[in-house]
């Protein structure tokens, strides 16, 4: 007879805890012992050695099963654990390029996206604007077009360029949606 406690603790009450005058009881191996008051099925699982836990609250009557509440608290954080592990978070890179860029250093930046964009990430590609060159944003917007040209067989266009303060960001995803 175990009480560990976590965070399941909160949402599931075990043994003592139950004061629900009449229960239904389904045993360690499935089976259905019916219904019967919360002593009886408390001396029950003492019996067998294990807990009483109420794993549906809201049902009318409440029902308890009697099993071993630690392996079952180890079992759900393994599965927890497992979901976790094959959760693929997607990042945000981002590329800064500004207005006036020239040929090598555009194409560095490509393949910098390209790679990004075939890793899975989503790519945030920024035309930052100096001094006077606000003056000028169908440069920028000349400039973001070529780079979605360079990059179409690795992504798509999530949201087009669009004017945030001194620079004009566009946002890509990458196409093979890993």
């Amino acid at each position: 007879m175990l009480a560990i406690a976590s965070k399941d603790s909160k949402e599931l009450q075990i043994n003592e805890e139950i004061r629900d005058k009449e229960l239904r009881v389904i045993g360690p191996d499935g089976a259905q012992l019916g219904m019967m008051s919360a002593r009886d099925a408390q001396k029950l699982a003492n019996e067998k050695d294990l807990d009483l836990v109420k794993i549906a609250p809201q049902a009318t009557p409440p029902v308890c099963r009697i099993m071993d509440y630690g392996k079952y608290c180890f079992e759900q954080q393994k599965r927890e654990k497992e979901a976790r592990k094959n959760q693929k978070t997607v990042e945000i890179k981002e590329i800064r390029m500004f207005s006036n860029i020239d040929t090598h250093d555009f194409e560095t930046k490509v393949n910098q996206a390209v790679k990004f964009l075939k890793g899975g990430d989503k790519l945030k590609v920024s035309v930052r604007f100096r001094k006077r060159a606000i003056a000028h944003p169908q440069l920028a917007e000349e400039l973001l077009e070529k780079f979605k040209a360079a990059c179409s067989e690795a992504g798509t266009v999530e949201k087009p360029p669009k004017m945030e303060g001194r620079a004009l960001v566009m946002f890509m995803s990458s196409k093979t949606g890993k």
